[in-house]
């Protein structure tokens, strides 16, 4: 049996990266997982994998910043599943200019995608989590742990040059994290954050130079400054930029019983490293 037999997750952007490995990681301990991605295929992929491991999932293609979507993605665990357990906002990307440089259009995208999202599927979970738990009550059963795991980073604890549209979104969700955690407290639910350092995906996985990538309809520059890359192995006690199974294995951290009495916390996943 696994610890999160009969849970059900929801996890953003869960098509590739992080995202899909936290989803491998839930669904690998009994969680059904209702996957995410901007594009069909990587969250179909997902899904496969999920349901090759003996477990369950379905997908919910779109981005998170759409209108409507935190409802359909509720509602999809609730049609599927019938029940919302574990709720994790990890779908992002960066787009980054010095504050001169950047423009409106930045600044929105990428405040909307880090902290307006996780926001609006917060909102359209509370009424769920709420009947759920009143229904136990009612029926003077026990009413269950449920966790939110949101993702924040390094630039939202110290900031990061060229990065003050992402840096704000992601200090924002650790005060979003704070706050949840005391108002859902009384539904026995812990709110908690994981801020990641350098960690290696698609969008970090290259040098800066050029590199670039299609994300949501935009050319985006990809890479990290090559003279950083070479620094990691100092800069970072531990020597090397982590995983993104590694960068799962923090967020399941909060996802299972064991940290059923744990919430309103930041967990720094940085191999050591802080801005």
């Amino acid at each position: 049996m696994g610890k999160l037999d009969s849970k059900v997750a929801i996890v953003s952007g869960s098509g590739r990266g992080i995202g899909r490995e936290i989803a491998l990681k839930l669904a690998s301990d009994g969680a059904s997982v209702v996957v995410n991605d901007l594009d069909a295929e990587p969250a179909k992929e997902t899904a496969a994998a999920i349901e090759a491991l003996g477990g369950q999932a379905v997908t919910c293609v779109g981005s998170v910043t759409e209108a409507g979507f935190a409802d359909r993605f509720v509602q999809t665990a609730e049609e599927a599943f019938g029940g919302l357990d574990i709720i994790v906002n990890n779908a992002g990307y960066t787009w980054d200019s010095v504050i001169q440089k950047m423009t409106d259009e930045q600044w929105d995208a990428i405040l909307d995608l880090h902290l307006k999202a996780p926001f609006q599927i917060l909102r359209a979970a509370q009424p769920v989590i709420s009947r759920a738990v009143k229904a136990a009550q009612q029926a003077g059963e026990p009413v269950p742990c449920r966790k939110v795991v949101n993702i924040s980073s390094v630039a939202g604890l110290g900031g990061n040059v060229g990065q003050s549209n992402y840096a704000a979104a992601k200090a924002g969700i650790v005060g979003l994290t704070k706050t949840l955690a005391k108002e859902w407290g009384r539904y026995n639910v812990t709110v908690n954050c994981v801020a990641y350092g350098f960690i290696l995906t698609r969008l970090t996985e290259v040098a800066a130079g050029g590199a670039t990538l299609e994300v949501d309809g935009r050319e985006l520059k990809v890479g990290v400054n090559p003279e950083f890359l070479e620094q990691a192995k100092t800069l970072i006690p531990l020597g090397r930029p982590g995983t993104p199974a590694e960068a799962a294995g923090a967020a399941y951290l909060f996802c299972q019983p064991e940290s059923d009495y744990v919430s309103g916390e930041v967990l720094l996943c940085g191999g050591g490293y802080r801005i």
